[in-house]
């Protein structure tokens, strides 16, 4: 055995068990990888009990309401139109909260953009404007 410490020749395994070397501080990864396990086995669980739930049927893709219409420019000027794409607040609802395709969603906040600078649709909520002003307020 003495040979083997002096001369690393034989298999690679006979070499690291006589020299001290960092694979012994391997030891501390292996302990962490048995959590990561734990972990997996748990996620399989999860997986396993989410099974049932994926079987129902798909959801139905949401189409471009302006592509089923057809119309090629968002009027401006139809308030009402685009108010239902707005929140209470003022904001443009998203995308994927609204279903319209990146082309029309482009168009929509546009036209949007343009009925608020003419006063036709609000920037804010009412309640917003009423007490932005940091004054007394109304009782």
């Amino acid at each position: 055995m003495a040979e083997e410490t002096t001369q690393p020749t034989g298999t690679p395994q006979q070499a690291t068990e006589t020299t001290s070397s960092p694979a012994e501080t391997v030891k501390p990864a292996a302990k962490r990888e048995q959590p990561r396990s734990a972990r997996s086995s748990s996620g399989q669980q999860r997986r396993r009990q989410q099974q049932p739930r994926g079987q129902r049927a798909p959801r139905r893709r949401r189409v471009c309401s302006f592509c089923v219409d057809k119309i090629d420019y968002i009027d401006y000027k139809k308030a009402d139109l685009l108010s239902t794409y707005i929140t209470p607040h003022g904001k443009i609802y998203s995308r994927r909260r609204t279903g319209t395709c990146a082309k029309h969603q482009r168009r929509l906040a546009t036209a949007i953009k343009r009925a608020r600078f003419l006063a036709l649709l609000p920037y804010t909520a009412d309640h917003i404007r009423l007490y932005a002003g940091g004054g007394k307020r109304e009782s």
